[in-house]
């Protein structure tokens, strides 16, 4: 650091280049923001829109425990958030069960015949139960019973991981079903939901409402990007990072951006903060990181998705905010009511639009079918489950979202780790953020505080920060309440504590 503001540039519009570009330049510091998408900023956060219906990308609660992060989304938005109750649920043979799980809801609206089934079940594996329950499968059968286990956790977890339930690890369960069983999910139907005592964790995923965007999650991203230009900041779409060179005797960095068209854009900087997948980062670095850094990037995997938007009539059919697809039949993992997220998404009150989200690997079958050919599928997949009549639909997009989740594969954490240590040694004015800028399932909230805490650094000249202790303690992010914790304690790193959790191959 020099007695002048250092100069930065954040790569990648989402939370996390966003909510750091603000924050750098409210303090007076030149911060370039360089964005791949031509048309949006946001990121997986973005609003995406299509005739003047909008849609959120993967559904964005804004809720958080962060008092930091709930400040800032304030100090953007304020007005412009509604307070919508929360509602998501299961749909399993025409029938939605309630989420998280209810014993007594499940059991009465399987059926006599497959109740029975699920209880014996259940009492079988009691008897006998897994020695050592190394998978996914054998935790949550374990706990829940063969039927229940089959019915509400494998389809849709295969649907979403592209893994089978028998090769991911019982890690994963252990803490993303922490505490349940079907005798305490029978003791919960029982008793009303606010009547265990003071002591007893909240069931996790529970939230009654949430705070959200009039326009969705986008409108907020927009509105960061125009600060960010009144504060003398820039926000360049449609650029992307093709080299990011540094100057060792000058210890700056010039980064290489181009466009569409082809034109190359040249930017010199002190800090580089970056949301950039790490396995791209990896191959854009001048001078080259060592071999060993890059086949630990190259290594790195990701599962992408795909969002099919249909415009129906609105039949009232389900006012969920989403439903999650376990029937087997189909493969559509889960379904947006883009007007439950907010009714001004929807321009047209006698219509709605349906967001029927597909979990694919870029490249595959799901991934490379044509706009046609999926808008087809999801018809036909709409019809199957009885949400919609043929004749109910209207017009369709889709959106394609790469790298959406990073995979926690066997080795994932040795190459992460190797990774940022050499990083952090031989480029030490280069930070990672973010989702996929740390290879690190992290939820929204925890993104921001990634930048936050990256901002901090480069103002205190030193790294007083652990970015990477954000988002540590494994809970997940819809348990306790909003703005609770603060995290910010002098020049200590403070976990935010609310962990996005995915499967691991056992």
């Amino acid at each position: 650091m020099t007695k002048r503001n250092p100069s930065v540039v954040c790569i990648g519009a989402g939370p996390a280049g966003l909510t750091a570009a603000y924050l750098l330049s409210k303090q007076g510091i030149a911060v370039t923001v360089l964005e791949q998408d031509p048309v949006y900023v946001g990121g997986i956060s973005r609003t995406a829109t299509y005739k003047d219906f909008a849609f959120d990308i993967g559904g964005h609660r804004f809720f958080s425990k962060s008092a930091e992060v709930n400040a800032l989304w304030t100090e953007l938005l304020d007005k412009d958030f509604l307070d919508r109750p929360r509602k998501s649920r299961i749909y399993y043979r025409g029938r939605l069960f309630e989420y998280p799980i209810r014993a007594f809801d499940a059991l009465v609206k399987l059926g006599p015949f497959e109740a029975v089934r699920c209880v014996l079940s259940y009492l079988m594996v009691k008897a006998r139960p897994a020695v050592e329950a190394k998978t996914f499968e054998q935790w949550v059968t374990n706990r829940f019973g063969t039927r229940l286990f089959e019915i509400f956790f494998k389809t849709y977890t295969e649907k979403v991981w592209g893994m089978k339930c028998s090769e991911i690890s019982a890690d994963w369960a252990a803490q993303r079903i922490k505490g349940f069983s079907l005798t305490k999910a029978i003791w919960h139907a029982i008793l009303p939901r606010n009547s265990a005592g003071s002591g007893d964790k909240i069931i996790k995923t529970l939230i009654n409402n949430f705070r959200y965007p009039r326009r969705g999650p986008g409108m907020l991203w927009e509105e960061a990007a125009r600060r960010i230009g009144a504060l003398g900041g820039q926000v360049l779409l449609g650029q992307r990072v093709v080299s990011l060179r540094r100057h060792e005797t000058q210890s700056q960095w010039t980064v290489l951006t181009r466009s569409d068209d082809g034109v190359e854009r040249s930017i010199p900087c002190d800090h580089v903060i970056s949301s950039m997948p790490m396995r791209e980062l990896a191959g854009a670095l001048d001078p080259a990181p060592s071999a060993s850094l890059l086949r630990a990037a190259h290594g790195l995997r990701y599962r992408d998705f795909l969002t099919v938007a249909l415009i129906v009539k609105d039949r009232d059919i389900f006012d969920d905010n989403w439903i999650y697809i376990h029937e087997p039949g189909v493969k559509v993992g889960r379904i947006q009511n883009y007007k439950s997220w907010s009714p001004e998404m929807v321009p047209d009150s006698s219509l709605n639009c349906y967001g029927l989200e597909y979990f694919c690997f870029e490249g595959d079958g799901i991934w490379t079918s044509s706009d046609a050919d999926l808008m087809r599928l999801a018809g036909d997949e709409l019809v199957k489950l009885g949400l919609a009549d043929r004749s109910d639909i209207v017009d369709g997009t889709v959106v394609r979202q790469p790298k959406a989740y990073p995979v926690y594969d066997e080795g994932y954490q040795g190459r992460v780790d190797a990774i940022r240590q050499e990083l952090e040694s031989r480029y030490p004015t280069l930070h990672l953020v973010g989702r996929n800028g740390m290879h690190k399932y992290n939820n929204q909230d925890h993104a921001m505080m990634t930048a936050m805490l990256t901002v901090e650094n480069i103002r205190l000249g030193r790294r007083a920060f652990d970015v990477w202790h954000v988002n540590q303690d494994a809970e997940y992010h819809e348990e306790g309440e909003a703005g609770t914790q603060r995290s910010f304690a002098g020049d200590a790193p403070s976990a935010l504590g609310t962990e996005r959790l995915v499967p691991g191959r056992v």
